[in-house]
């Protein structure tokens, strides 16, 4: 049986932690920064877990 290719567009947008958790980047935090204040931009750049109906589908991606 020949190996289960991962989707790539998948691996570069979520990463696996140690856990088995899914994190996903922040959106919006690709352009119009100016007009953001900089707490929301802070806030915009830290990582979030996704959502578990989602990471279920995001694994068979992932082929995990």
């Amino acid at each position: 049986m020949p190996k289960m290719k991962t989707n790539s567009a998948a691996s570069k947008r979520v990463r696996v932690t140690g856990s088995g958790k899914l994190m996903h980047d922040g959106s919006a935090m690709r352009h119009n920064l100016e007009h953001k204040s900089a707490r929301k931009r802070r806030e915009l750049k830290a990582d979030g877990v996704l959502a578990t109906s989602q990471s279920k589908n995001m694994k068979k991606l992932l082929g995990r």
